[in-house]
């Protein structure tokens, strides 16, 4: 599917700047520069030419033998509540998402949202320095739930409903997390999405 117009960044997006996005934003590389100058900062974050990115690549690539260029597979896309169940961001109540939190996600979870191992697998941290940064898709309420609603709970996926998953990642999105740096280069040419909550200040 790669190249493909990327809405964030406004330009097409290889699928190198796409893993890069991944490290930046979800993984919270840009954390390893808050002690970094400007200058050394290019150095510590992965890039495009990075040879982790491009041994990531190639594998993806490697994976998808077979597979028709430019035809979206079977299951991208699956994980999206549909438009006319969406409910705007300020009718979310994030006490409600609290409630389903405590009661459907914490065994895995932790009422403290940063994981519990459970054998050799631990969840990763849903908010706190540990946890994606404020750039990350999954930082939009929208985004979220859908990844809510149809991957947990992790024994049950599927089994909440679409306004229980959005209430979910209400409660979830209002959490602290590490900001990302470059917020201010995002939606520069395409409209700020509504549930976009950690750039309500641009």
């Amino acid at each position: 599917m790669f190249p493909e117009y990327n809405r964030r960044s406004g330009r097409l997006y290889s699928l190198n700047d796409r893993i890069v996005d991944c490290f930046w934003r979800s993984e919270n590389a840009t954390g390893a520069i808050e002690e970094a100058t400007k200058e050394s900062a290019a150095e510590v974050l992965p890039s495009p030419t990075s040879k982790e990115v491009a041994a990531i690549a190639a594998y993806i690539t490697w994976l998808a033998r077979g597979t028709a260029v430019g035809k979206n597979p079977a299951w991208r896309g699956q994980n999206i509540i549909a438009a006319d169940k969406l409910i705007p961001v300020a009718k979310l109540d994030r006490q409600k998402g609290e409630a389903i939190f405590l009661e459907r996600c914490i065994t895995c979870h932790g009422a403290d949202g940063q994981g519990v191992a459970i054998g050799d697998k631990k969840p990763g941290p849903l908010w706190g320095p540990d946890s994606w940064n404020d750039g990350a898709g999954a930082s939009r309420v929208h985004t979220l739930a859908g990844i809510i609603r149809y991957a947990m709970p992790y024994l049950n996926p599927g089994s909440l409903t679409d306004e229980q998953a959005q209430q979910v990642a209400a409660f979830i999105t209002a959490k602290p997390r590490p900001a990302f740096p470059y917020k201010q280069t995002d939606y520069l040419t395409e409209k700020l999405p509504a549930d976009a909550v950690y750039y309500a200040n641009r």
